[in-house]
């Protein structure tokens, strides 16, 4: 695991400093404290700061084939470099390392075409041909690692984190508002956009070839919801291929010269990984766990039963409301983006605890309730369905009752659940029918901004645009499968495996690996039947199958406990946080010019009060807090 960063000539220009490549490297130490590596020539400047993993003696960054024509720096793991260097040898290629990263060059040379379908890996890469003069960059299937670039006046600028294109004195930081309105609506940016003005990034399963001054992006690989026609014909069968797969993804990610542990929720996913991985584990395995004292978000006694079952040594860091507060400065100036959740804060806190334990690399479960269904989102567009059929039945939609019993204690808590989901229940053929109510929701958080944003960003629809993407056979999908897609491709990407997922990690030099997407085990997955993956309400009945018995019976089958941490106590409790009050100010907003003073100064005394707030109104407090911040972390 490394981080990346280069800078190309587009046309005729100054030689590649290397001095600039460094200074883009040291912003982004923390993902690469081992050792750093450059290569530069007229054209080119490569650099790698390397987190040593596999082959910690001659791994180093950036390697060539054999006759210097092809270099590359790339960040992240290649799960299957054994295989594909035996091959490759077996071709006549010739290799100096016992690295991953040296199977790139030469498969490259081997198969350009379609190089990167044969990786089973995460990564980001940068690889220079100099024969055809042509920059590569290229980015894992479902988006794991980041890849940022920026082109200004003849030259391009590429790196994992945007702070790095930052150090150089001809890029400046402005946080774009049509990204705002997309995070406002999606909690992330679409495609390629970032959250700052003119910095774009290589979206998932795509690469960028820039060559002769130009800028080409090309798709390598699509997310494909079509229904598998060789699917095992029972649960039975498709329950033990996918036991059989997970467990080779496994066995694939546990390869590494440094030891490997495991994030342990309490939940059906992270449990799945931890028993499957301490059946290969050269020695007991160790996991890490988050405690909350809020029994609403806590989940320790369910890690302490899978830790009891599964005899694993575990360690737990406990998020008090004050630690949360006092990393979330840290933390958005890792995820470089507004996010609508403080989840990043207790994910940061526990990398920390796994670097102190002298850790690099985790197994982790993300993945699974997207290719799998099991959020609560899949439920209520199933419910919706069902109600639709009959949309004045009063029987039909208290099966919402099922998925928010603490929603549902009172009858005005009752009819303000069926009113929202009633909005638009027959409009069955909405192309987003399935997330159009959360999107509409969320989208309230653009209340807040102020006038002058408004006006620019006026006209533009961001599920507009996201429509433009889905691929043309989107439409042809069982309604299941495009609730899994858009999940997928909006949120997983854009928000789960970044702001919570990579930038969490790294900022603690801790790599994170996501055996649920193996690019095997998503083929898989999203190829079955939907009742093999949601039965009635019952959600993942396929993995719950594949595990029932190995994990204890409370763990297979308990309701699902989304990942969520606390809000409003921690930036307006007994310790509020300083910078709160700072960055909330009339005058600090103003400021900035992103949010409508008036609106924030109402939405503060709302949350300081003893009053009930919205969700929405704890994801506007979050969005707008971390915009401020952002907004001045690379500012002088």
């Amino acid at each position: 695991m490394c981080g990346i960063a280069g800078k190309i000539n587009l046309r005729q220009g100054q030689p590649i400093n290397s001095k600039l490549i460094y200074r883009m490297l040291d912003t982004i130490h923390h993902r690469g404290p081992d050792e750093n590596g450059v290569y530069t020539n007229n054209q080119i400047g490569l650099g790698s700061a390397r987190l040593s993993i596999i082959d910690l003696v001659s791994g180093k960054q950036p390697i060539s084939n054999e006759d210097n024509t092809i270099w590359v720096v790339f960040n992240g793991e290649i799960y299957n470099y054994i295989e594909l260097r035996s091959d490759l040898e077996a071709k006549g290629h010739v290799f100096r390392t016992q690295s991953d990263t040296e199977v790139l060059v030469h498969l490259y040379e081997e198969r350009p075409s379609d190089w990167l379908l044969q990786l089973n890996g995460q990564f980001a890469i940068a690889l220079w041909d100099q024969r055809e003069q042509a920059l590569i960059l290229a980015r894992d299937r479902m988006g794991i690692r980041p890849l940022y670039y920026t082109a200004k006046d003849n030259y391009l600028l590429f790196a994992s984190e945007v702070k790095s294109l930052f150090a150089h004195p001809g890029i400046e930081p402005e946080i774009d508002p049509t990204s705002l309105a997309q995070i406002f609506t999606f909690w992330s940016t679409l495609g390629s956009r970032s959250s700052f003005r003119n910095i774009r990034s290589v979206p998932p399963g795509h690469f960028a070839v820039i060559k002769k001054g130009k800028i080409i992006i090309n798709r390598y690989w699509q997310l494909d919801m079509t229904l598998n026609r060789d699917v095992p014909k029972s649960l039975d069968e498709a329950a033990e291929e996918l036991r059989w797969l997970l467990s080779d993804s496994i066995r694939l990610r546990l390869r590494s010269d440094v030891p490997v542990g495991s994030y342990l929720s309490g939940g059906l996913d992270s449990s799945t990984i931890t028993a499957l991985a301490s059946q290969q584990a050269k020695t007991r395995l160790k996991t890490f766990s988050i405690a909350f004292g809020d029994k609403l978000f806590d989940e320790t006694q369910h890690q302490i039963r899978t830790n009891e079952y599964l005899d694993i040594d575990n360690r737990t860091i406990h998020a008090t409301l004050e630690d949360i507060g006092a990393a979330f400065p840290q933390v958005i100036a890792h995820t470089e983006t507004p996010i609508l959740r403080t989840a990043p804060a207790p994910m940061f806190l526990l990398s920390k605890m796994v670097h102190e334990n002298d850790f690099k690399v985790v197994l982790t479960g993300e993945g699974a309730d997207e290719i799998l269904g099991g959020y609560d989102i899949f439920k209520e567009a199933k419910i919706r369905r069902f109600w639709a059929r009959q949309p004045d039945s009063e029987l039909r939609p208290r099966l919402l009752e099922r998925l928010y019993p603490y929603l549902s204690t009172t009858t005005f808590s009752k009819a303000y659940l069926k009113n929202f989901f009633k909005k638009n229940l027959e409009n069955t053929n909405d192309t987003f029918y399935s997330h159009r109510l959360r999107w509409q929701n969320t989208a309230r958080c653009m209340n807040f901004l102020s006038p002058e944003i408004k006006s620019e960003i006026k006209g533009y629809d961001p599920l507009a645009e996201l429509a433009e993407t889905l691929p043309a056979e989107f439409n042809n999908w069982e309604a299941f499968a495009q609730a899994q897609y858009l999940e997928v491709t909006v949120f997983l990407s854009g928000y789960l495996l970044s702001s919570q997922g990579d930038r969490m990690g790294m900022a603690h030099s801790v790599e994170g690996r996501y055996p649920f997407l193996d690019p095997r085990v998503v083929d898989f997955s999203v190829g079955l039947p939907a009742n093999f993956k949601m039965s009635g309400l019952r959600e993942k009945v396929v993995l719950k199958r594949a595990m029932r018995d190995i994990l204890p019976y409370e763990t297979v089958n308990r309701h699902k406990q989304p990942y969520r941490a606390p809000i409003r106590s921690v930036f307006f409790g007994k310790k509020s946080p300083a910078y709160v009050k700072e960055n909330l100010s009339p005058k600090k907003i103003d400021e900035t010019g992103y949010f409508n003073a008036k609106a924030v100064s109402g939405l503060s005394k709302k949350c300081n009060s003893t009053g009930r707030v919205s969700e929405t109104e704890e994801m506007a407090l979050v969005g707008i807090l971390s915009a401020q911040l952002l907004n001045s972390m690379w500012r002088s």
